[in-house]
């Protein structure tokens, strides 16, 4: 599987989600070396009442677990939405090298709208981003998720 497809399951997963849980509709799947998915996730704040389940941490926790350690180094993370700083934090933390996402976060944006923790030269750990894979749908999905909020 290539990040556009990823990113179109993220989407789908997101879309999913939103319907049961009622949380911000994101999505995050990661990929091995071979394009394959090894674990997805969603938001789940809501869901479980915990403030970091986030749909990057539920991917990296599931991914983690899968193979019983915490690196996920050779790995690639497709979300629909720019991580935050806990994500982006968790992101280096796990020695992911790839990051793919969609739509920019430009309230709260770690890997650089609001800030680039990601590719930061302080940082121990560097993290290659592409961003604006299907932007539009994904920031159609968050678009929509919120109208019907407000």
């Amino acid at each position: 599987m290539n990040t556009t497809e990823a990113m179109r399951l993220a989407i789908k997963i997101a879309e999913e989600s939103t319907k049961a849980s009622g949380d911000v509709p994101v999505g995050a799947v990661i990929l091995n070396s071979d394009g394959e998915v090894v674990s997805t996730g969603i938001n789940r704040r809501e869901e479980i009442g915990d403030p970091t389940a986030h749909a990057e941490i539920v991917a990296i926790r599931a991914a983690a677990e899968k193979f019983g350690k915490w690196r996920l180094e050779e790995h690639t993370l497709v979300v629909t939405l720019e991580p935050c700083a806990m994500c982006a934090g968790a992101i280096a933390q796990s020695r992911i090298p790839y990051l793919v996402f969609g739509a920019w976060d430009e309230k709260a944006g770690a890997v650089g709208s609001v800030w680039d923790l990601l590719r930061d030269p302080r940082a121990l750990h560097k993290t290659e981003v592409t961003s604006g894979i299907l932007r539009d749908e994904c920031s159609a999905l968050l678009s929509s998720f919120f109208k019907g909020q407000r």
